[in-house]
């Protein structure tokens, strides 16, 4: 029987998500609804994908009975508030990264679907890519030696963007680019808590950060560089150094490459049936790939983006905010 989704929101990331879908057999994942706040939305969202019914409103996403997992696609401050609605009406929930705007609302949303006994996934899209299996592959069998580097750059010209750059919707360069230089950095340290943080950066007039750099210590002699950027373009990649050699991983958010010491490895994606908004948008199916894996076998988390691994996350992103002085309301 296919996975039936519901989908919450209709903005960019909503649509390359459902054109994913798009690529996948319709006998393992079906669209059952959309929802956005303006019922006119959704039902442009739904002509376009072919989905058979359009809610104006979340809730009347939660009640439909023929939706088991719901992919949370809205801005950043809205995540625990349609999270806990979609739980506490029954919904497995693959949410957008960041899960929510900071530790305290993470630990809420992640007890609230343990006491439920659903499942709860950030979509740490990334960690589903086949490429970061590969990665992992070498990474354990010790084909640079100890990796005692990691260096990762995220930046685009994005201050026209305005959920990017205000902070009443949860902006800032930290929530929206750092989040996944903080994931590859857990990843190739298997989910080890740095020592030391030391971040600086610079914020806009509203008070969110448009740059932010920072040196993560680890034991044994190791460290992380992260550098995130809304000004300027960075070259956008991931260096991981060790003793005997190293792994660069071009598009590290979405690889479809890698370069290891001794090889190369390139993946192709499907296409999909619309534009998509984003780069490599069609992975977005790994990921939805792995949500249905994880309920056919009862799981009721990701083992490649656990709830640990949102936890840390979190707590990360909250402590380069209070370096930077970036605070929310929620907070």
């Amino acid at each position: 029987m296919a996975t039936r989704w519901g989908i919450a929101g209709a903005g960019l990331i909503s649509h390359d998500f459902a054109t994913a879908l798009g690529t996948l057999s319709s006998s393992e994942h079906r669209v059952i609804g959309v929802a956005a706040r303006d019922l006119g939305r959704a039902k442009k969202f739904a002509d376009l994908h072919k989905i058979e019914k359009a809610y104006g409103s979340y809730l009347e996403l939660s009640q439909d009975k023929n939706i088991e997992i719901v992919y949370i696609g809205t801005l950043n401050p809205s995540h625990l508030e349609i999270g806990k609605m979609m739980l506490n009406a029954g919904k497995h929930v693959l949410c957008e990264k960041p899960l929510t705007l900071n530790l305290k609302q993470t630990s809420e949303l992640i007890s609230l679907a343990k006491s439920k006994g659903l499942f709860l996934m950030e979509a740490v899209w990334s960690r589903c890519f086949p490429t970061y299996i590969e990665v992992k592959k070498e990474l354990d069998s010790g084909c640079i030696g100890n990796v005692k580097q990691v260096i990762c750059s995220f930046g685009f010209p994005l201050t026209n963007i305005e959920r990017l750059n205000a902070k009443t919707m949860g902006g800032g360069t930290i929530l929206d680019l750092g989040v996944y230089t903080l994931q590859l950095v857990n990843f190739v340290f298997n989910g080890e808590k740095p020592e030391i943080i030391k971040a600086v950066g610079h914020l806009n007039n509203d008070g969110v950060d448009v740059t932010m750099s920072a040196t993560l210590k680890y034991s044994g002699n190791r460290n992380a560089t992260i550098l995130t950027n809304s000004e300027v373009m960075l070259p956008n990649e991931a260096l991981i150094i060790g003793t005997m050699g190293s792994i660069k991983i071009p598009n590290f958010w979405c690889p479809t490459k890698i370069e290891l010491p001794q090889r190369v490895i390139e993946i192709k994606l499907p296409k999909g049936g619309h534009k998509f908004n984003f780069k490599n948008s069609a992975g977005l199916s790994f990921e939805a790939n792995e949500c249905r894996n994880c309920l056919l076998k009862g799981l009721k988390e990701s083992p490649r983006v656990s709830h640990a691994d949102s936890l840390l996350l979190a707590e990360l992103e909250d402590e380069l905010r209070k370096q930077l002085g970036v605070s929310y309301e929620e907070d």
